[in-house]
């Protein structure tokens, strides 16, 4: 009984053999296990790349000419144009003698918007009559885009009566004798 009353006190030497053992047999287990496997790296998480920006969309023309050449291009327009003015074109065969008649080259992008005009003959006496035509075809606009094209340059004549009517060459009724 003595002995266990030695070995209860916190200072034994039983007591402390008893550490001193169970500290190594911690130690020498734990030199002797197999370290942890070692844990794979986390995946990596690549963001996919943005997406491009979509690109701006052009508007697309609501009237189109599959026009291969200006010369065809030329009735395209000619058609436009009276479609626009149908109340100001005049009717039938046109007068032996015209108030005007002026040769106008036209240039139309891709898109069917005048770029500019170029007067090959003017009719210089009556500019008002210029000016009308030009406003005219401006007015127009947008022409029928020449979509085999790109763009295009066409001239057509215009007759001009003095009543303000007109006509295009490209769509002529012609004109009366005398």
């Amino acid at each position: 009984m003595t002995q266990h009353i030695a070995s209860s006190r916190p200072d034994s030497p039983v007591r402390r053999a008893l550490g001193w053992m169970g500290a190594a047999t911690a130690a020498l287990l734990a030199a002797c296990a197999t370290p942890p496997a070692p844990q794979p790296p986390a995946p990596v998480v690549v963001a996919p790349p943005p997406a491009p920006a979509p690109a701006a969309q052009e508007p697309q023309p609501s009237l189109v000419s599959q026009a291969a050449s200006p010369l065809e291009y030329r009735k395209d327009g000619a058609r436009h144009i009276y479609e626009r003015n149908a109340n100001r074109i005049y009717k039938g065969q046109l007068p032996p003698l015209m108030h005007a008649v002026g040769v106008l080259q036209v240039e139309v992008d891709r898109m069917g918007n005048v770029s500019q005009l170029n007067w090959m003959r003017a009719p210089s006496h009556v500019p008002e009559v210029m000016r009308e035509i030009e406003r005219t075809v401006r007015a127009a606009a947008p022409f029928p885009a020449p979509v085999r094209m790109g763009r295009v340059t066409y001239t057509d004549v215009w007759l001009w009566d003095k009543s303000g009517n007109f006509q295009l060459d490209t769509l002529t009724e012609g004109q009366r004798r005398k």
